[in-house]
This record gives structure tokens, C-alpha cells and sequence, in this order.
């Protein structure tokens, strides 16, 4: 494969993380789901908190319905997929008609769990698509270089939310490893400075989660 244009460059960057964050916020969405039927009503306003997103909802039944599947809410898991899905459609040359074809499948089984009165179900099985892109990723995408920058936008994006959610620095360090043993392995420009930061970060005493974030946010050049 030739030369990737920035514009499609970019693209990969962002597939990796839409696709990370459909499956990581899927995971917690399922959890809080759970917790506020049994336990918490009010549950959903510690979780957009934690994931520093507005709380523009106005009840659980609300939230359980538009965060995961209202396309106008930009910070939904469906908003998510489907930048995630316009990225693979442009990017069928780089990375396939297979891979593409799982995310696809992903977006099938979210507009089912919309439908569904168990949606946990269906949204299971867009996880499990999820992770079948990435499986297939690595074993059809010749090119090293559109591997790693997708497996770049993934890490960047579990950093993220894991630093958002003030996990465990073991955690962090396994994923702030992963990240800086592959970026010079793809053709992405970035901050060399903002990379040896997120290093010392995670390797710290006590974290300093907002520092963190504010890092991988910006470690890519623009």
C-alpha cells in the first residue's frame, strides 16, 4: 500500500478511538444500567461525572434510553458507532470490505437493541462485533502502518477513559506502555514532549488524572 493521505491518516486515528470508546462505554453503560434498576436511581449523573459529559437527562428511563441510543446526543454510544462506521466506509480501501463489514454489523445490532425491551442483549452483541474488527484487523490489514495508527487511536482514547475514571495505575501504565512502544512505528506527527509527560504520569506516586488526560488529549499534532 502507497502513501496514507493525512486526511485518511486522520481518519485511522479516529476509527481506533470511536471504535474503543463504543466498546469501553458499552461495558459501563451495561454496569450502570444494571446498578440504577437495582440500586442507585440516580446513578446516571455520577456517570456522565466521571466521564465529564454534560447531564442533559432528565430521569434514568431518559438516560438509559437517549445516552446509549439517541443519534442527536453527541456523547451517545450510537453517535459514537456511527462516526466510527463513516470513518470505515471511507477508509474501505485501507483497511477492507471484512473489517468494514464488522462494524457494520455493530451499527445492525444497536439499531435492534433500540428496538428491543432487553437491550442488553443486542449491545452485547455490538461489543462482540467490535472486538471481532479488531481481531480481523490484525489478520487481514497488510499495511503495518494502518494497523498501528488505528491500534494508536485505541490506546489514546483506554487512556483517556481510564484516566477519566481514576483507575489503576497498573492499568494506566500497561496502556501508556502499549502506546509508547508502537507511536514510532506509524507515520503520525506528535508531541514528543506530551509523550515522555504521559510516561512520568503514569509511572508517579499519585496520579495527577487531570494532567493526564489534558496530555493524550494533546498529543497528537494538529
Amino acid at each position: 500500500m502507497g502513501i496514507i493521505s493525512v486526511e485518511h491518516t486522520y481518519r485511522l486515528y479516529w476509527l481506533g478511538r470511536y471504535s474503543e470508546r463504543v466498546y469501553t462505554t458499552a461495558g459501563l453503560y451495561a454496569k450502570s444500567f444494571d446498578e440504577m434498576l437495582d440500586l442507585h436511581v440516580d446513578g446516571y449523573a455520577d456517570f456522565c461525572r466521571r466521564l465529564d459529559i454534560p447531564n442533559i437527562y432528565t430521569s434514568k428511563e431518559d438516560f438509559c434510553r437517549r445516552y446509549c441510543f439517541d443519534g442527536a446526543d453527541e456523547n451517545s454510544i450510537y453517535s459514537n458507532l456511527l462516526r466510527a462506521y463513516d470513518n470505515a466506509v471511507v477508509l474501505r480501501e485501507e483497511i477492507g470490505s471484512e473489517p468494514l463489514a464488522y462494524i457494520q454489523l455493530a451499527v445492525y445490532e444497536m439499531n435492534k437493541a433500540k428496538l428491543s425491551e432487553a437491550p442488553l442483549i443486542e449491545l452485547q452483541r455490538v461489543t462482540d462485533n467490535i472486538l471481532a474488527f479488531w481481531g480481523i484487523t490484525d489478520d487481514l490489514i497488510e499495511s503495518e502502518n494502518v494497523r498501528n495508527i488505528i491500534k494508536i487511536g485505541k490506546r489514546v482514547e483506554r487512556i483517556d477513559l481510564l484516566a477519566r475514571l481514576h483507575m489503576s495505575r497498573e492499568d494506566l501504565r500497561r496502556e501508556a506502555c502499549r502506546l509508547i512502544g508502537r507511536i514510532d512505528r506509524t507515520c503520525l506527527s506528535y508531541h514528543k514532549e506530551n509523550l515522555e509527560e504521559i510516561g512520568r504520569l503514569v509511572e508517579a506516586e499519585e496520579i495527577d488524572y487531570y494532567r493526564l488526560v489534558v496530555a493524550v488529549e494533546t498529543l497528537l499534532e494538529d
